[in-house]
C-alpha cells in the first residue's frame, strides 16, 4: 500500500512542521481553557436529564432532518459533509507525507480523485457565499480565507500524490494553513465539541432534549 522513500529535511518540510507545532500548541491552549471552565452554570431549576440530552446533542440532533439549515439546503449540506471528509483525509495524508510515505496501486488514483471532488465541493460553497446576497452580508474576510486555504490544501494534496515534485509547494501551503488555523474560524475544530456539549446541557436542563415521543 505504501512505500518509504528517501528522508528529506528540506526547509519547506521544516516550515510545515513549525506550522504544525504552532497549531497544536495553540489548539491545546484553547482546549485547556475549555476544560478549566468546567460545566456550564445554570441558576434555573433543573427539570430534565442533561446526560441524555448531551448524548442526543452528538447523535440524534445531528440528523439533517432535525436541522432546518440542513434539510432545507440538502445539496449544500451534502457538499459540506464531503468537504469536511476531504479535509480529514488531507490531514491524514499530510502526516504520511511528513515521513515520506506515498501511495501505490488503486489508492494512488482513488485518493486524489476523491480529493478533487471534495475540493470542488469547497469551491462550490465558496462561490455560493460570494453570489448569495444573504450569505455575503453575513460573511467576513476570515470566511473566504479559511475556505480558500482548505480548498487549495485539498487540491494540492491530490496533485502532490500524483506528482511528488510538487512537494515544496505542498508543504509551504500546508504550513501557511496550519499557521492560520488558530487565528481563524478553523479552530472551531476544538470548539465544536464544547458547543455541542453546552447545547445538550442547556436543553437537557430544561427538559427540552431529548424530544418526547408523541
Amino acid at each position: 500500500m505504501f512505500n518509504l522513500i528517501h528522508a528529506d529535511t528540506s526547509w519547506y518540510i521544516w516550515f510545515a512542521l513549525i506550522g504544525l507545532t504552532v497549531c497544536l500548541l495553540s489548539c491545546s491552549t484553547h482546549l485547556v481553557r475549555l476544560v478549566r471552565l468546567g460545566k456550564p452554570k445554570d441558576f434555573s431549576k433543573k427539570v430534565g436529564n442533561t446526560q441524555k440530552a448531551i448524548m442526543y446533542s452528538f447523535t440524534g440532533a445531528m440528523n439533517p432532518a432535525k436541522k432546518e439549515s440542513a434539510f432545507m439546503h440538502l445539496p449544500t449540506y451534502t457538499a459540506g459533509i464531503l468537504y469536511h471528509l476531504g479535509t480529514f483525509l488531507s490531514i491524514a495524508v499530510f502526516f504520511l507525507m511528513i515521513f515520506n510515505i506515498y501511495f501505490e496501486g488503486l489508492l494512488y488514483w482513488i485518493i486524489p480523485a476523491f480529493l478533487f471532488i471534495t475540493g470542488l465541493n469547497g469551491l462550490g460553497i465558496l462561490i455560493k457565499r460570494m453570489i448569495k446576497k444573504e450569505l455575503l452580508a453575513l460573511s467576513n474576510p476570515d470566511d473566504f480565507i479559511s475556505n480558500i486555504l482548505v480548498t487549495l490544501f485539498q487540491f494540492i494534496t491530490a496533485l502532490t500524490i500524483l506528482n511528488i515534485q510538487l512537494s515544496p509547494v505542498y508543504f509551504v501551503l500546508t504550513g501557511i494553513l496550519l499557521l492560520y488555523f488558530p487565528v481563524g474560524k478553523l479552530k472551531h475544530t476544538v470548539y465544536f465539541f464544547a458547543a455541542r456539549y453546552h447545547l445538550g446541557f442547556f436543553y437537557g436542563w430544561r427538559n427540552a432534549w431529548p424530544p418526547k415521543k408523541i
